[in-house]
């Protein structure tokens, strides 16, 4: 038994000294758990970029309030307060988390930034176009304006780009793709 493990360990496969997969020299990292990772992700998309809406939104560069995703169970003159605006932040972030479990699910598999792109591009129509004005988060595109329009879908394209790229980058090894000295892309060039 102890032979096979040997064995195992010098063909590169078996457990490492952590009991993990891997090659036997102990430098392997886990494997990544698309779950937990794309949440992570979706949490970080929702902060960051919750706040650039945030941000967007008091320099009056669009028209849809923060709390947009609350409107159908807040009377819309409450959604005006700070906590109501701070209770917004929290449910994109929610959002951002679902949006990222749905982009692992749905498009996992796919690397490179184009995915991520057009799933944001899939969520502002989703929240702005569709069934955003059919449930009352947000009014018809004819009445908020081309200002709020292009806002919020470049801000939803930067977004769905934040989650899609993030997560395709980790599940799919993007640094491979990085330009080396020697041409095989195994590590980043150092810099110059």
């Amino acid at each position: 038994m102890e032979e096979e493990r040997e064995c195992e360990r010098k063909k590169g496969g078996g457990k490492n000294r952590n009991g993990k997969a891997g090659n036997g020299n102990g430098n392997d990292p886990a494997p990544t758990n698309k779950i937990l990772f794309s949440l992570k992700i979706g949490f970080f998309a929702g902060v960051f970029w919750g706040l650039i809406r945030w941000l967007a939104t008091g320099l009056n560069l669009t028209n849809v309030h923060q709390a947009f995703l609350l409107d159908p169970f807040v009377p819309r003159s409450y959604l005006a307060g700070f906590y109501w605006q701070l209770a917004g932040w929290g449910m994109f972030i929610l959002m951002s988390m679902l949006a990222a479990v749905v982009y692992v699910a749905a498009l996992g598999r796919l690397g490179g930034p184009w995915p991520g792109f057009w799933f944001g591009a899939l969520w502002w129509a989703l929240c702005y176009a569709w069934l955003g004005p059919l449930v009352g988060t947000v009014p018809p595109l004819r009445e908020i304006g081309w200002s709020s329009i292009a806002t919020d879908f470049c801000l939803f394209l930067a977004w769905g780009l934040f989650i899609g790229y993030s997560i395709a980058f980790e599940l799919h090894d993007e640094s491979g793709r990085e330009p080396t000295a020697n041409g095989r892309g195994d590590s980043p060039q150092p810099a110059s």
